[in-house]
């Protein structure tokens, strides 16, 4: 089929309210689980200038050309790895970097299913811009409790 240049039918009316477990977390950052190749053109859409991935390219919810994809509509791409079942404070520090890196610019965090997202922002409210801990880690508590490894993970964290 050839395109017309129009977006196909239903993208007019997709909204990033529309992408997995959406939260606006403040006014330049959203967190989400992972979009599709047509959200990722409604995130453009809205502005979001760098998109932080922190899935795992090889699970089976990736998309295999994100990178590709994220900087063909103009965004900034980063990928941050985290193993969900053994999230490193490794992982945290290139979080910690990354959202250093691109203060002031709209960022756009995605994991899977918005936890590890939820999780490492909360961490970066605390540590970094000394939010009190019930209302950093308020987006996280709308969407999961976490685990056992987690919740271990966070407490460390913090203690640090």
């Amino acid at each position: 089929m050839i395109s017309d240049g129009r977006d196909p039918p239903g993208m007019d009316t997709l909204t990033l309210e529309d992408i997995f477990s959406f939260r606006l977390a403040g006014d330049t950052t959203a967190t989400a689980g992972q979009p599709s190749e047509q959200e990722f053109s409604a995130i453009a859409k809205a502005g979001y200038e760098v998109v932080i991935n922190l899935g795992l390219h090889d699970a089976p919810y990736a998309l295999p050309n994100e990178p590709l994809l994220v900087e063909s509509l103009g965004m900034k791409y980063l990928h941050i790895p985290v193993d969900f079942s053994q999230p490193e404070m490794s992982d945290l520090q290139n979080f910690f970097d990354a959202m250093a890196s691109n203060e002031g610019r709209r960022v756009f965090i995605h994991c899977a299913a918005n936890k590890r997202v939820t999780a490492f922002l909360g961490l970066y409210r605390v540590i970094k811009l000394n939010w009190g801990p019930e209302r950093a880690f308020e987006l996280m508590h709308e969407i999961w409790k976490p685990n056992h490894v987690w919740e271990r993970f966070i407490r460390d964290a913090l203690q640090k």
